[in-house]
């Protein structure tokens, strides 16, 4: 598990007086199935912050990079059918790799999250032909391909569309880095 991981779970402990297990108790009492509705559930009868909402959901539905048995495996779910798209991710994590040795890709059940001290992108394969790149880059205007995330994803502010490996040019690493440079 990785420590940005270990600390929100001590934090959720410390700040609701209920540790991660016990917290998945009450959840799976619920009967709810649904990411978000357990997220909305959490948020809204017990206050919890989105971020120790999420947590509690991911780690309830087993479908963070913590709970799976190898992380890799989730890289596998997430192109199985969608195997053009590798490509794509591989070219774009060889260059997030070089921004500095604080990158972590961490995959989820979707998408990949990439973060320093926070996140700051995500990789998801959304389609069969198209992988989409969510950055944080926040008061930044849209502008040719980086457009607003709109229903995308709630945790980015743009979203940029690849279709192909030639895609990840020096156009979409310069928002990545801005992204990055931003979360550090």
């Amino acid at each position: 598990m990785d420590k940005a991981a270990q600390t929100m779970i001590d934090n959720l402990e410390k700040n609701t007086g209920k540790s991660l297990g016990e917290w998945i108790y009450v959840v799976q009492g619920t009967g709810l199935q649904k990411h978000g509705e357990i997220v909305k559930y959490l948020k809204s009868d017990h206050g919890f912050t989105h971020g120790f909402a999420n947590l509690v959901a991911l780690k309830t539905k087993g479908t963070d990079a913590g709970s799976a048995e190898k992380p890799e495996d989730l890289i596998e779910k997430q192109y199985k059918g969608k195997e053009q798209l590798l490509p794509i991710y591989e070219a774009l994590t060889a260059q997030l790799k070089q921004f500095g040795a604080d990158v972590e890709l961490a995959p989820k059940n979707a998408y990949v999250s990439v973060r320093s001290k926070k996140q700051f992108a995500l990789i998801q394969p959304s389609t069969k032909t198209r992988l989409d790149v969510g950055i944080n880059l926040k008061g930044r205007e849209p502008e040719g391909r980086l457009e607003k995330s709109g229903s995308f994803n709630a945790m980015c502010s743009h979203r940029i569309k690849l279709q192909h490996a030639d895609e990840v040019n020096a156009e979409l690493i310069g928002w990545l880095k801005a992204a990055y440079e931003e979360a550090r």
